[in-house]
């Protein structure tokens, strides 16, 4: 048998290309004479960068600020083709803030208190844009929508690209998605030239409503009721001043950073996980396999629309699915493998995720694939 083992990365505990070894070390313990090879996909978030880039592409390091204004280190990648890759969650994502800040440790505060939904800024990503837009080798932009910790709208990232947002006084509006609710007016004169820039969104939501940016993913990030009322209305003015389709499939993408960067920046937003698919092989993957493997931390309702596992599941006719967890049906005939289920528990599944994953492999291999497996 022919096996193809595309997963997603396991985010927040191994990526998509250590997922994919430890799956197939665990198949390969089982049936060693089967055909195994590796595909590491992205859905447009985090681990973009890594899948869409090879050994030849030259990583280029710039100093940014993460989400809370704090300097970093962080890098973007050129390839051979003059291809710019630039991920949002390198300078603007969540996973940043993952870790309290010594005083907040010593006082015993939990994570979310770390997190920062009004103030949080795309600013350093827009950094990372200009880093890329200005190397003399960049032919196109490929910028990597997802993971972020802010709802600003991108107009942190599009301040760094140039651009100047006031209030009605004149001052320039404050850091972050509540800066926002005093926006009046928008300055685009000098805004770096954009070239040919796309970028990949992971969800199809607008930028408004129950299902957009603030309403739906600003919890995630730390946000109670009364501050997504805030980020809500905040997105709402930003986009009177700026104009542009609110209602765009995507446009909600990254705290709404998709919609400031498709309206005053002129890119051109597609589904990240068929981009990331598509050039990195996977329809000719899928002409040599049998069986497709794919999978992700958690599966839900969400993993059917934009995401790695929705995508692979158009794509193969005979696929299984090894997932952190799982909080969704998984349709007939599709073997699934759940790490929290194998474990025995989820914590012990995120401490050894390769040991988990590789057992994931093992139990796929000696399943029968015509029968759903084990998902919790």
């Amino acid at each position: 048998m022919r096996v193809l083992i595309a997963p997603d990365s396991f985010k927040g505990t191994i990526d998509a290309a250590g997922a994919a070894e430890a799956i197939a070390a665990g198949w390969r313990a089982v049936r060693p004479h089967d055909e195994l090879r590796c595909l590491p996909l992205a859905d447009g978030g985090e681990g973009t960068l890594a899948a869409l880039t090879t050994a030849g592409a030259e990583l280029v390091p710039v100093r940014v600020l993460d989400p809370v204004g704090r300097a970093i280190d962080a890098h973007w990648a050129l390839k051979r083709d003059g291809t710019a890759v630039v991920e949002l969650a390198a300078a603007a994502g969540l996973p940043l803030l993952a870790h309290p800040a010594p005083p907040a440790a010593a006082a015993g505060l939990p994570l979310l208190a770390q997190r920062a939904p009004l103030t949080a800024s795309t600013f350093g990503f827009g950094q990372l844009l200009r880093a890329a837009a200005e190397h003399p080798g960049t032919r196109r932009i490929v910028a990597a929508l997802g993971g972020s910790a802010t709802t600003d709208g991108g107009a942190g990232a599009l301040t760094a690209l140039g651009a100047v947002f006031r209030t009605a006084e004149g001052t320039p509006i404050a850091s972050g998605g509540g800066g926002l609710n005093t926006i009046a007016s928008a300055d685009l004169s000098a805004l770096v030239p954009p070239g040919d820039v796309v970028c990949l969104v992971d969800v199809d939501t607008p930028l408004l409503g129950p299902t957009g940016a603030a309403r739906r993913f600003a919890p995630q990030k730390g946000a109670d009721a009364d501050d997504v009322v805030l980020l809500e209305a905040g997105l709402a003015r930003f986009a009177a001043v700026l104009g542009g389709d609110r209602d765009a499939p995507g446009t909600g993408a990254a705290g709404g950073t998709a919609f400031g960067l498709a309206t005053a920046w002129g890119a051109r937003l597609t589904p990240g996980a068929r981009f990331v698919a598509d050039l990195a092989g996977l329809p000719a993957a899928l002409r040599w396999a049998d069986l497709l493997i794919t999978g992700e931390g958690r599966l839900d309702e969400q993993s059917w629309s934009g995401k790695v596992v929705g995508h692979a599941m158009t794509c193969f006719d005979n696929v299984a699915l090894v997932v952190g967890s799982c909080a969704t049906e998984v349709p007939d005939g599709v073997a699934c493998a759940s790490l929290t289920e194998l474990a025995g528990d989820g914590r012990l599944a995120r401490r050894e995720p390769a040991r988990w994953l590789a057992a994931a492999g093992g139990w796929l291999a000696a399943a029968d694939q015509r029968r759903p497996g084990p998902h919790g």
